[in-house]
């Protein structure tokens, strides 16, 4: 009973510490971000996709799939920012629809794999043993494989689509959330606060989710930022390649796909898709390192 009740005070000693950890750690992590005016820049960056997004029909001037024949491959002009396509569509109004599905399959892909790859990594690292040792090599074969050929591999056994692409590229983002959340998981598994809440008799599924989980969370973070620029570029090659979203879908790879047959005749039907996708990689890219020297405390002075 005694016991019971040191580790009951131990434990509230532990919260009452973390809770003041926190704070300072969000004040640390405050002044570091924004005093890093390159990742700034990527957060800007990232946030005007997003209002430009949320806000396409507004933001719109044309209907994005409105064919107009007679006025097709325009060149950028006062009325036409971007030019047309080669069946008359307004690029930009495409473009800033695209913005929503280039985006949304690259935040789907991530949560999709860092779903089921945090939940393996919990539970490989906090059971080890022969759970850990099942898991890692279902994590090993999946890495045998280059990520691009297996999203291949799957789009060609369940058929070209956006949504197949989805399922596709987070696929090949599961061993890498695995492992560090595997990773963390060792570190944080037998530390006090941990031991007490265990002695006060806490169910593992208590323990892994409430308590580990969110003492895991910085790694996975920076690595899901900087994980839905690849997600994006990848899914955009396969739209391009043909075997994500199809016409006359606005995503951003088919756009590029269509224009490639005018790179000579009106190149600006491929360079202005090319561009965007281009910018806002760059852009998670710098948010995604702004995260990482902002979080990662090998990164402190």
């Amino acid at each position: 009973m005694e016991a019971q009740v040191d580790s009951k005070d131990q434990l509230e000693s532990f919260k009452r510490i973390r809770k003041e950890r926190r704070i300072e750690n969000l004040q640390e992590f405050s002044g570091k971000f924004f005093n890093n005016k390159v990742a700034v820049a990527g957060g800007i960056i990232v946030a005007f996709y997003v209002f430009i997004a949320l806000f396409a029909p507004f933001l719109a001037p044309f209907d994005p799939y409105a064919v107009d024949l007679e006025n097709k491959l325009q060149s950028p002009s006062w009325e036409n920012w971007m030019g047309t396509d080669d069946k008359g569509r307004d690029i930009m109004s495409r473009i800033i629809y695209g913005s929503r599905l280039s985006m949304g399959v690259g935040f789907a892909a991530v949560l999709f794999g860092a779903f089921f790859g945090i939940i393996m990594g919990l539970i490989a690292g906090y059971y080890g043993g022969w759970i850990d040792s099942v898991i890692s090599r279902i994590l090993d074969v999946m890495l045998a494989f280059p990520g691009i050929l297996l999203a291949l591999a799957i789009i060609s056994a369940l058929g070209p689509s956006l949504f197949n692409v989805t399922v596709a590229v987070g696929a090949f983002s599961v061993p890498l959330f695995a492992r560090i959340a595997r990773g963390s998981t060792m570190e944080v598994r037998n530390l006090e606060y941990v031991d007490a809440i265990r002695t006060l008799g806490a169910h593992d599924g208590i323990i892994i989710f409430r308590h580990i989980f969110p003492n895991i969370l910085s790694p996975l973070i920076i690595q899901g930022t900087l994980r839905i620029a690849t997600a994006i570029l990848s899914a955009a090659g396969l739209s391009f390649l043909g075997l994500g979203a199809q016409p006359p879908s606005s995503e951003w790879g088919t756009m590029l796909s269509s224009g490639r047959d005018f790179l000579f005749s009106a190149p600006y039907v491929a360079i202005f898709p090319g561009l965007a996708i281009a910018l806002l990689v760059m852009g998670f890219n710098l948010f995604g390192d702004g995260l990482r020297d902002a979080l990662d405390p090998r990164m402190k002075s």
